[in-house]
């Protein structure tokens, strides 16, 4: 494998995220020629299946979901130009405040540093420049997100990477905007807790436009096909969509962006 290759790779919790939060930046550096590298911590056991069962339904059957989502996640990845996708396969442990959250097989109740072992692997043999994932919070609070972003920076520790880390982000400034619009489209905001969702502007180091890749970015969220109930995103028409989920932000955590530096355009710039 060529290790001075430009990698990016992207850590994630679920099948789905990966198109949510950086479908366009995937997206757009697999386009460019940088191998890209998902990494998807659980199977989504907790997610629906096709008709709404949902976990605790009589017909929800886990091994079920498992099996369908695996497919939708490897048809996400094909869309977006993915590269190498690799599964932890650990147990999805639902949303925040879930009975499931406190089953000890579940990836948020999981010992770090032994979760973190194989991606620790993965960073050995990919050697990325660029790493994503959540910040310390999970973007909003899911604990499994919160467990990506551990593994995530345990690993990098172990692995001596010095790899640059984001963290995907929306500013604060613009979730009064968001609402509106996505109110003007008759769609139902999420309930996201405002105080503690997003980031003070000035918190922002990287924005990406990707409205070119939003077409692909729709298309892999459409191909989470059994989650539609949960992705509201895809109630938008296309060129709203592009607007609205266009532009993606980050905050850099490795190195620590300097106050009052140039927001990026490319999470590369530094590497080129």
């Amino acid at each position: 494998m060529d290790a001075d290759a430009l990698t990016l790779m992207a850590v994630h919790a679920h099948p789905d995220d990966e198109a949510s939060s950086t479908g366009g930046t995937l997206a757009r550096y697999a386009a460019e020629g940088v191998r890209t590298v998902l990494v998807t911590c659980t199977n989504g056991e907790m997610g629906d299946l096709p008709g709404g069962a949902k976990p605790g339904d009589a017909g929800h059957d886990e091994d079920e979901v498992v099996a369908m989502r695996r497919r939708e996640l490897a048809e996400s990845a094909r869309v977006l130009g993915v590269q190498h996708l690799e599964m932890l396969g650990y147990r999805d442990s639902g949303m925040e405040g879930w009975e499931s959250n406190q089953d000890p097989r579940s990836f948020a109740r999981m010992d770090v540093a032994a979760a973190a072992r194989p991606l620790v692997a993965l960073l050995e043999r990919f050697r990325p420049q660029v790493v994503v994932t959540y910040d310390d919070y999970g973007f909003y609070g899911h604990p499994d997100h919160i467990q990506a972003h551990r593994i995530t920076v345990a690993a990098l520790d172990a692995a001596g990477s010095d790899a640059r880390l984001y963290y995907p982000q929306i500013r604060r400034s613009r979730l009064r905007g968001f609402r509106e619009r996505i109110a003007e489209m008759g769609v139902e905001p999420p309930d996201i807790d405002e105080e503690n969702f997003g980031v003070p502007d000035e918190m922002i180091a990287a924005s990406l436009d990707c409205r070119d890749q939003a077409a692909r970015k729709r298309a892999a969220l459409a191909a989470h096909a059994s989650q539609h109930e949960n992705l509201f995103f895809l109630r938008f028409p296309e060129e709203v969509f592009a607007e609205v989920f266009g532009v993606e932000e980050f905050v850099r955590a490795r190195p620590a962006a300097a106050p009052g530096a140039p927001v990026e355009t490319d999470l590369f710039a530094a590497l080129r």
